[in-house]
């Protein structure tokens, strides 16, 4: 079943994308910089930062279509609650030694996603159903 997007739920979409394509611009160019600030491993931002990319193009395109299929905006939704639980689990792993600045920019963005995924949520019961 598709939807009509809200313009509350269009709006929650594109920031997701705008602070997923900067967030991946930042982290696929700039991990050799950020690794000793963030005490994060450069592999793990250049990869994060490069997946970031088309998922924010895929984001943007769902936001500007006139129908969007519901099951898309559910996967998104669910993508970012996992995407924060996996951010959760990555610091409580023991798996990196991130510095206080990177507990914070892991944490941050889990936060910030958390968001979204709510924003989206709240959209997408504004958005209206098409009939089959």
């Amino acid at each position: 079943m598709s939807i009509i997007p809200a313009p509350f739920l269009r709006q929650a979409l594109m920031a997701d994308a705008t602070t997923s394509a900067a967030c991946g611009v930042l982290m696929a160019l700039g991990a050799a910089f950020l690794e000793p600030m963030l005490g994060l491993p450069a592999q793990l931002l250049r990869t994060s930062g490069v997946i970031l990319l088309p998922y924010a193009a895929l984001l943007a395109y769902l936001a500007m279509r006139e129908t969007v299929p519901r099951v898309a905006v559910w996967a998104i939704i669910l993508g970012n609650v996992l995407w924060a639980a996996d951010s959760a689990l990555l610091l409580a792993s023991g798996w990196i030694a991130p510095t206080n600045a990177g507990y914070t920019f892991v944490l941050a963005q889990a936060v910030v996603v958390l968001m979204y995924a709510e924003l989206q949520f709240i959209g997408l019961r504004r958005s209206t159903a098409i009939a089959a």
